[in-house]
């Protein structure tokens, strides 16, 4: 077993990676073999930058890396050993994983990890400073990172997780050795799923075609219900819009993203209940009653968590909206695969039923249109116009 065993599909990306954490072990121990000095510098590396699309698993291969450079096992990376147990279960002590759920990273959360670079780790052989979403920092987000890559601790490692090496400045990426990782076919991932979660193998296939082999999205799909409920809810929308009513309730529905996971209060109930109970944690936090009098020197602090919280939510939703229209995507792909007569396999293979309706009783252009009305729905709400409009314009396009 390895720690490296979770990147499907990436054999070329694990070479290199069980290299570095080769020589990195053979530098740690300071053999006297000039030779084995060599390629401990030519392997290893303080700055790392994971690519790939989203799915690949480049926040896993940053892990399983950081795992296999503070390994303790006879081989680098066993993946048995505490060190390597406590690094994927992302509780190691040395290892910071830096990620937002708002929708960017501020250059003062930077400033606070570039300083915790240059302290020594704790039990380890080295501090690894993992960033997941290393394409939500600003540029002047980006600049205060970048003495610390060019200048790291003695026992400091970076790691940066984008999409693509056009993600981060040219002063970065050139400090930075990149992993490209690759999209692992669905059968690879539909596998992991059985082999790793137990999942039933019908499912498991099912999910990861329907994530397109996005391994984070099949996991949520076959494991949790509300993942599950939104493709389902959405799908469903599609397979039956049929008129302007349809349409009208569809968005309704698709625009309510509690509703969408299955919940059954609704999006503005939710809302005003975790307002309330967010209200009462930061009133106890202050050591203040429920619903005394705030005093002005904590006032300016109430209301920056509240908008911190706001600015939360709206990404939650954001990305919810934005994963349905993925689903509605892939949705007409398979329609318009369909109508081609293309031998490919279908993404919603359990949807093929409706899929094959549809492709039978419209054309090619209606679904290119179609196609491109999500697309412009997607740019719509990248620029903050409402859901429900976005949703509304959306489905009336398709009905």
């Amino acid at each position: 077993m390895s720690i490296f065993d979770g990147l499907v599909g990436q054999a070329s990306a694990v070479h290199e990676l069980q290299r570095a954490a080769d020589a990195a072990r053979v530098s740690q121990a300071r053999m006297a073999d000039p030779n084995a000095e060599h390629v401990a510098s030519q392997a290893m590396s303080q700055a790392w930058l994971f690519t790939g699309p989203p799915g690949s698993g480049r926040s896993l291969a940053a892990l399983s890396l950081a795992g296999a450079l503070l390994c303790t096992g006879p081989v680098a990376g066993c993946g048995q050993c505490p060190q390597c147990r406590s690094v994927l279960e992302r509780n190691h002590p040395d290892v910071t994983l830096v990620s937002t759920d708002q929708v960017t990273i501020s250059a003062e959360n930077v400033r606070e990890y570039v300083a915790r670079s240059y302290v020594a780790p704790t039990s380890g052989a080295w501090r690894i400073i993992i960033i997941e979403d290393a394409d939500r920092m600003l540029t002047r987000t980006t600049n205060v990172l970048l003495k610390a890559i060019e200048e790291p601790g003695a026992r400091t490692v970076w790691m940066l997780c984008t999409a693509a090496a056009a993600d981060v400045l040219p002063t970065i990426r050139s400090r930075c050795r990149n992993i490209n990782l690759v999209t692992p076919h669905a059968s690879l991932v539909a596998d992991l799923l059985v082999q790793r979660d137990g999942v039933e193998p019908k499912l498991a296939h099912v999910a990861a075609r329907a994530a397109q082999s996005h391994i984070g999205v099949a996991r949520a799909l076959a494991t949790d219900p509300q993942a599950a409920a939104i493709r389902t809810n959405t799908l469903n929308v599609l397979a039956k819009i049929k008129g302007v009513g349809d349409a009208a309730l569809g968005a309704h529905l698709l625009a309510d993203t509690v509703a969408m996971r299955g919940g059954e209060l609704t999006k503005k109930d939710l809302q005003e209940e975790d307002s309330r109970a967010l209200e009462e944690q930061r009133m106890a936090a202050l050591g203040l009653d429920t619903g005394s009098k705030i005093p002005a020197s904590v006032r300016s602090q109430i209301k920056e968590s509240a908008e911190a919280t706001r600015r939360r939510h709206t990404r939650q939703e954001r990305d919810i909206l934005d994963r349905e229209m993925v689903y509605m995507l892939a949705f007409y792909r398979d329609v318009l695969i369909q109508q081609m007569g293309a031998k490919v396999e279908l993404i919603n293979i359990d949807y093929e039923q409706a899929i094959n309706r549809i492709a039978s009783s419209t054309t090619t252009q209606t679904t290119l249109r179609r196609l491109d009305l999500i697309s412009q729905g997607r740019a719509r709400l990248k620029a903050n116009v409402p859901s429900q409009l976005v949703m509304e314009s959306i489905l009336v396009g398709l009905r």
